[in-house]
């Protein structure tokens, strides 16, 4: 089941921790037309999704937001608030000890 688009740019938006506001400034969008995009009132344009799926902080979500798909091997992932999470929670760890 695909998650709408408003609802994937705020799922993205609160899993960096991040407010309308500054996400709108991050990519160069008015404030009041990206809470349009969140809000679900205004479809994103295409240069308005080039420009938030461009930037250095959403790229990582690119695959997810236009497909639904995850290529974790390209460094693409799901949104950690996302209904269906992150593939894996576990990470590996060496048996170096430090300190």
């Amino acid at each position: 089941m695909s998650i709408i688009q408003s609802e994937k740019l705020k799922l993205i938006r609160e899993s960096e921790r991040l407010r309308v506001k500054e996400v709108a400034d991050m990519i160069g969008v008015n404030y009041v037309t990206y809470h349009g995009y969140e809000s679900g009132k205004a479809k994103m344009s295409l240069e308005s999704a080039k420009k938030f799926l461009k930037h250095p902080r959403f790229r990582k979500y690119r695959d997810w937001f236009l497909f639904d798909e995850v290529n974790t091997e390209a460094g693409q992932i799901v949104p950690a608030l996302a209904h269906i999470g992150q593939e894996s929670t576990k990470s590996s760890h060496s048996e170096k000890k430090t300190g």
